[in-house]
């Protein structure tokens, strides 16, 4: 049986301190196998409607266009530099064509000098790559495409 997720109000407040200090749209942490993701409760762009969301998240404060986005994609969930390999010089993660499982590390991208893997939402294959390796990422943006 799995614990009960006690949020930490103190966690809670540093993390809205730092989206307010650093004008992030939001911030994300992740300790111990639990996450919190605390996010500005802005009006979306005009002609973007947010995906249903839990009751317990917060509506980021811009994302590109659903026309945009294409169909497959994995987006970025927050604004960092995009990492494809976990260290310089090693293979990258994954490759245009390879098969991916749930949950598989994608890529990693640093936000606020903090390094957060990015895991794959499903299974497919990669059928394309709309990064490169350091480059900055802006939420929502779209990273690759599983089919």
């Amino acid at each position: 049986m799995m614990a009960k997720f006690q949020p930490d109000d103190d966690l809670i407040r540093h993390l809205a301190a730092l989206l307010e200090e650093t004008g992030l749209s939001e911030i994300e942490f992740e300790a111990n196998g639990q996450r919190i993701r605390v996010g500005r409760n802005e009006p979306p762009m005009a002609g973007w409607t947010p995906p249903a969301q839990p009751a317990t998240a917060v509506a980021p404060a811009a994302a590109p266009a659903a026309d945009s986005v294409p169909a497959g994609a994995v987006t970025a969930p927050m604004v960092g530099t995009v990492y494809t390999c976990p260290e310089p010089g090693a293979p990258p993660f994954v490759k245009l064509g390879d098969t991916v499982s749930e949950g598989q590390t994608l890529l990693i991208i640093e936000a606020m000098k903090v390094m957060n893997p990015l895991a794959s939402p499903r299974a497919g294959k990669i059928a394309r790559i709309m990064i490169a390796d350091g480059q900055p990422v802006e939420f929502g943006e779209p990273l690759l495409i599983i089919e």
